[in-house]
């Protein structure tokens, strides 16, 4: 089934919650959380909101196997591989094995985020 069709819709009451296996810090992913706003559960292409509370560091480099666009809304997170800082208002577009990370988060960070396959 594709992601399914909706018009514009109040996304703030879907729930936030804890994102599974996250490379955080902590156990468990503490600290990153999501709210799925589409997913297609045969392809795995979604849009989601995502958010690093302050304080969250990542502990790998990461790469995927899919095309991945991030728009940061709020906030910032410092990119430890490459020394550098991305604020809200910069965007990504990241083909699938492109190389990102770890990350730092010292003061919250709030991103729109499409995955999805080609």
């Amino acid at each position: 089934m594709p992601k399914p069709e909706r018009e514009f819709f109040d996304a703030g009451p879907l729930a936030w919650r804890p994102v599974a296996g996250s490379p955080t810090a902590g156990a468990g992913g503490d600290g990153v959380r999501e709210k799925i706003l589409s997913h297609d559960p045969d392809t795995g292409d979604t849009t989601r909101l995502l958010r690093f509370d302050a304080g969250v560091q990542t502990a790998d480099t990461i790469a995927h196997d899919f095309w991945e666009e991030v728009w940061i809304l709020e906030g910032e997170m410092i990119d430890l591989g490459k020394d550098e800082t991305f604020a809200a208002g910069m965007y990504a577009c990241r083909p699938p094995g492109m190389l990102h990370g770890p990350y730092r988060v010292p003061r919250g960070c709030t991103m729109l985020e499409m995955r999805y396959q080609k």
